[in-house]
């Protein structure tokens, strides 16, 4: 494998290249990338040698191959993204016999979040409201059990599912006999 040079220069306009295609301002890309909007103005300028960690954020703003930041060459990544049963993560929520899995992947968190949660007779899980404008849609996948958002209730059961405003206090429990097993999408509201 032969080492290639990096051209700082040739980075920073290949960057401000896709910003201007995609009608972006420094600001917007920064809210796409989470990199901050001083960093970025420097990648542009050819002014800093950006951590592989930042072109790597850059990058999947734009959803573009990582050549395409260091030598203007390639293509739109079309996503696709395998999460395995073996690295999801468990969430210990202090409930007894509730389990949540996160599906998702961490890069989504701000936007969507996908679990499932199993939930033994009985099991209460109870929250607090979430950010203004938040939501969630839970489909149960086998089971029984009593969803409440603020005012509103209703038990689901197998193949049901209810779609809610979750900036109110919200609970799920199990309300049947047998174990309860959901799969639940929580929708953040867009940032500005």
């Amino acid at each position: 494998m032969t080492a290639h040079a990096i051209d700082l220069c040739a980075i920073g306009e290949n960057v401000k290249k896709l910003r201007q295609n995609e009608g972006w301002s420094l600001d917007e890309l920064s809210l796409h990338s989470g990199v901050s909007k001083a960093m970025l103005s420097n990648v542009e300028s050819g002014k800093v040698n950006p951590t592989i960690a930042t072109l790597w954020k850059i990058a999947l703003a734009f959803e573009v191959d990582f050549n395409v930041l260091l030598r203007g060459e390639g293509n739109k990544v079309k996503l696709f993204t395998v999460c395995r049963h073996e690295d999801l993560i468990s969430l210990d929520v202090g409930v007894p016999g509730a389990r949540i899995i996160v599906l998702s992947p961490p890069s989504m968190a701000d936007d969507l979040e996908l679990y499932t949660l199993e939930l033994a007779p009985g099991s209460l899980l109870d929250s607090e409201p979430h950010t203004a404008g938040t939501q969630e849609f839970v489909t149960v996948l086998s089971g029984r059990v009593e969803v409440v958002a603020g005012e509103r209730a209703t038990t689901l059961e197998t193949d049901d599912m209810v779609h809610y405003q979750c900036d109110v206090h919200h609970s799920i429990r199990n309300c049947g006999t047998e174990p309860a097993r959901l799969y639940m999408v929580v929708r953040f509201p867009e940032r500005p």
